[in-house]
């Protein structure tokens, strides 16, 4: 293939959506499958990690932006874009402006409530499917799941992330350490972590997470602080496809309990896996979004 093929199948913009410009990278372009739209974590963590999803753009294009406050976006430093209203808004913006009338959604982490009030709240026609990856859509199921993967640390590391979080400091280098062990075993379980996975840690826009997620992942102390949307999973009637690490912070019995509540879908357990299961497990990862996809392409004929 030549450069210049390669090119030809690649674009990238920005897009004005409420309170400012988000940028945008669609790869792929010209493939004949339904595009897939992805929503990265926080908030605030850009889309860097999903970059092997790139993969997936072999049968369709697929579309990565980073939101509002983070990464290639406009990196703005106002409280008041910093709600579920202004990002369902904007995640509408951006959809409008590509002509994605009909798409494949796929969200991770908070990407997977972003994906969810969308459809709740815009009840939009034309998605063909969600992929919800490491689904965080209850707030008391992620405290219990946190809680549970803190209990079977090391006692030393245990203790220190129990003080700091006690005392809300998280500055001290031996409780950063104990969170970096965390993040070894529930974030990501290569060593060392790739490159993708180092962008998006390097770039997380700080006062966006922290405003709206907290100042630690363990803690939900902002504005998202006791959402849940377990009551609601019944009203999503699109095929559901919710993907989980073995070793995730977000347990594969709560995937499993999302799945019982949501009448057309499916999971699937990535062993030896953790959170960004789709870098750590690439392969099977792509393969098993793929099949998916494709599946509920067919449905459709």
């Amino acid at each position: 293939m030549s450069p210049a093929a390669k090119v030809s199948r690649t674009k990238e913009g920005r897009i004005n959506v409420p309170g400012g410009k988000v940028w945008y990278k669609t790869v792929g372009v010209g493939r004949k499958g339904i595009p897939v739209l992805t929503l990265h974590g926080g908030p605030g963590s850009p889309h860097d990690y999903l970059e092997p999803l790139e993969a997936l753009s072999t049968d369709r294009p697929i579309t990565f932006y980073d939101q509002l406050g983070c990464g290639n976006s406009d990196n703005l430093d106002d409280t008041s874009l910093w709600t579920i209203d202004r990002f369902v808004e904007e995640l509408s913006a951006v959809r409008r402006f590509l002509r994605l009338s009909k798409v494949h959604i796929l969200g991770s982490s908070w990407g997977t409530l972003l994906a969810v009030e969308y459809l709740l709240r815009k009840k939009p026609r034309g998605v063909i499917s969600l992929v919800l990856s490491s689904p965080i859509l209850s707030a008391s199921r992620y405290a219990s799941d946190v809680r549970s993967c803190i209990s079977v640390l090391p006692g030393k590391a245990r203790r220190i992330i129990l003080e700091g979080l006690a005392a809300s400091n998280f500055e001290k280098p031996e409780y950063r350490d104990a969170m970096m062990l965390f993040n070894k075993r529930h974030m990501c379980r290569l060593d060392p972590w790739p490159d993708c996975v180092n962008r998006t840690f390097q770039r997380i826009a700080e006062s966006v997470y922290v405003y709206m997620w907290g100042p630690t992942m363990l803690t939900i102390t902002g504005t998202l602080r006791g959402f849940e949307l377990v009551d609601r999973l019944k009203e999503v009637k699109v095929p559901t496809l919710l993907t989980v690490g073995r070793h995730d912070y977000i347990s594969p019995e709560t995937a499993r309990y999302y799945h019982s509540m949501l009448p057309d879908s499916e999971v699937h357990v990535f062993e030896g896996a953790s959170h960004i299961h789709n870098v750590e497990r690439e392969d099977e990862y792509v393969r098993v979004v793929g099949d998916f996809l494709v599946r509920e392409e067919r449905r459709m004929e």
